[in-house]
């Protein structure tokens, strides 16, 4: 196959690439009847991971959709992060994926297809370790490279994990170290040193197939993905949606190796600092470390979850089975004058 560097293509990098959240929040003010559909269950009003629909039965239909610009230069991997990063989404809601379709845009006057057939195959490789199919798709001739899928997921209605379910006094867990937008950036940049993006590049291909589980835990109220809009804005959606607050503890966070290097050599994603202009409002003073850590835009990230403290044991326990020594980085409290406070 060609050599090629696929970051040369796109104006941005991964989950770097959303909309601040700012603007999607203008964006999506509409004028429109808002029409009640009894049977969504969870649709866009609290900025879930994804739409349920309840079928009935017990059990709602899960439905999402993610795509983005390459984060790394090889193709085969960038299909299989990009595919991770979608299913993320049904696991964030405590569900399993049933298929999927993906979403492919391709500048064709500048990659070759054996290029582009990589990108979905690193993304097939992603369906076929959660089990499901890559079941068509749809294509279009853009000017950046593009890939993401559509998920169709399944979950009983009992276990379904919203963004309004969290409750005051919960200890707060992330299931993966964050930094990722900065060492993309210290990618784009051409600052990085060999391997010191495999960790990260292997923190997106893991797939949080645990949230399945997390969610059928008693213990469990509430969970999101950490994706671009950073740590803080994830966990500022939740509590605005549950109506309570949150202290994070700082040091407690888990970083990929090397970020604070390349934090300090200035390499700063430009969506960290849309999301501060965002949320920053909403937030404690924080140090300039602080906030360019905790606003970093992650793709592919962790499951941010509330945890009651009478099912902490069982919730570690569980995490341990699967691999995932984790500790607290923060509590939920009653509703302050900062939404989240850190320290």
């Amino acid at each position: 196959m060609e050599s090629v560097k696929l970051t040369e293509y796109s104006h941005g990098a991964g989950c770097g690439c959303k909309i601040s959240p700012m603007l999607l929040d203008e964006i999506l003010q509409t004028t429109r009847e808002n029409i009640i559909y009894p049977e969504l269950l969870v649709g866009h009003a609290n900025k879930d991971d994804a739409a349920a629909y309840d079928l009935g039965n017990g059990t709602s239909v899960l439905s999402t959709t993610d795509f983005f610009m390459p984060i790394v230069d090889d193709a085969f991997t960038f299909g299989q992060i990009a595919a991770t990063n979608a299913l993320s989404d049904i696991y964030a809601m405590g569900g399993k994926p049933l298929m999927a379709i993906s979403i492919f845009g391709w500048p064709i006057d500048k990659l070759s297809a054996e290029v582009a057939r990589a990108v979905i195959d690193g993304g097939r490789s992603i369906c076929e370790a959660a089990g499901i199919p890559l079941a068509g798709g749809h294509s279009i001739d853009s000017p950046e490279p593009i890939f993401g899928l559509a998920v169709t997921g399944i979950v009983a209605n009992k276990n379904i994990m919203q963004n309004s379910n969290a409750e005051e006094d919960c200890l707060i867990f992330i299931t993966k170290p964050i930094g990722i937008g900065i060492l993309s950036t210290a990618q784009k940049q051409k600052k990085i040193e060999d391997d010191h993006l495999e960790p990260s590049i292997k923190a997106m291909i893991t797939l949080n197939k645990i949230g399945a589980d997390f969610a059928q835990l008693e213990g469990v109220v509430a969970m999101t993905d950490v994706t671009g809009f950073g740590l803080l804005g994830h966990l500022s959606e939740i509590c605005e949606a549950s109506k309570i607050g949150a202290t994070i503890w700082f040091d407690k966070v888990p970083l990929l190796p090397n970020v604070e290097k390349y934090r300090l050599l200035g390499c700063i994603a430009g969506g960290s600092r849309k999301n501060f202009l965002s949320y920053g409002s909403k937030i404690s003073e924080m140090t300039q470390q602080q906030k360019e850590i905790l606003c970093d835009p992650q793709t592919s990230g962790g499951l941010l979850v509330m945890v009651k403290k009478n099912g902490v044991n069982a919730f570690l326990e569980l995490s341990k089975k699967s691999g995932l020594i984790l500790e607290a980085i923060g509590e939920t409290t009653a509703q302050k004058e900062h939404l989240v406070v850190v320290i």
